[in-house]
């Protein structure tokens, strides 16, 4: 390491791979790597070399590598590994029309063109159909070029941050609810990202709902005293793939515990996939089926 080397803190690392802290000090303590080194109050720091390479090796086990066997490799073995096999855009689950254009834009870094793009399919297909037939699949499409290591973190940010954008102009110009079921949208603690619960608000705008958005990462507490103080008869959750797993259905629980019996609490996203059945809490995977959910409660 030089001494110009960037040094990360261990939550610095946290949020840059997506490893957790104990993650990284039982790879330490196992596999001998990472390898930090201290600062002057004693705390893990770690070189951006070694950074990268934990985004690597996060990346293949997102693939189905063992950690123990990843790190064994050098750096540039497992660069090599993580070389997508195959074109994205080329793949049969992947639109070959409109999806892989966009996906090329953002590839190509072209930011004004793929913004442009992007709000050319909103003005050709209205807020429903681009957020069903766009953005829910584009942002599918982008985790998975991230994943096989054909796009890079930046421009998983760009395009999120260029769809989240376009969908707050969108949902800002609709017409205000009037008479419509009142739903709290917000994320838990520890769950940053914004565009799953940016698209259920306009899909329940859309269908006449009033949307009280919080934004992300609301305390608990917090969520159960709004839903009491606007008088909401839902609480709806969006969590991403990249929240951890393990810690869905506690923090789920502990929140139904926190709100009145007669307020419902809906989940969605990619972060409930495979979640068992919880009392009390409604799962939402699809936009459809938070569609469904919102009639039924009308009924």
């Amino acid at each position: 390491m030089t001494t110009t080397s960037t040094i990360f803190s261990i939550a610095a690392v946290e949020r840059e791979t997506r490893l957790s802290k104990d993650v990284l000090r039982v790879w330490e303590r196992r596999y001998g790597f990472p390898q930090p080194v201290r600062d002057a109050n004693g705390e893990r720091c770690y070189p951006a070399e070694q950074v990268e390479r934990l985004r690597l090796m996060k990346r293949l086990m997102d693939q189905g590598h063992r950690p123990g066997a990843l790190a064994a490799l050098a750096h540039d073995a497992l660069a090599a590994l993580a070389v997508p096999s195959r074109s994205v855009a080329a793949d049969g689950d992947v639109a070959d029309g409109a999806i892989a254009r966009l996906l090329e834009k953002i590839r190509a870094r072209e930011p004004a063109g793929f913004q442009h793009a992007l709000r050319q399919c909103l003005a050709r297909q209205g807020l429903e159909r681009f957020i069903d037939q766009t953005v829910a699949p584009l942002t599918t499409a982008v985790g998975d070029c991230w994943e096989d290591g054909s796009f890079d973190v930046f421009d998983e940010h760009f395009y999120t941050e260029s769809a989240e954008r376009l969908l707050r102009q969108a949902i800002a110009d609709l017409p205000a609810a009037r008479q419509g079921p009142r739903i709290l949208l917000t994320t838990v603690p520890g769950e940053q990202h914004g565009l799953g619960l940016l698209m259920a608000e306009a899909t329940f705008a859309l269908e006449g709902a009033t949307c009280i958005a919080l934004g992300t990462e609301t305390p608990l507490l917090d969520i159960a005293r709004a839903a009491a103080a606007y008088g909401t008869g839902v609480v709806a959750l969006s969590f991403s793939a990249s929240y951890p797993r393990r810690q869905v259905a506690p923090v789920l629980t502990q929140l139904r515990q926190a709100l009145p019996d007669g307020v419902e609490l809906w989940a969605g996203g990619a972060g409930i996939a495979r979640l068992d059945e919880l009392v009390g809490v409604r799962l939402l995977p699809t936009l459809d089926s938070g569609r469904q959910a919102l009639a039924e409660l009308r009924a």
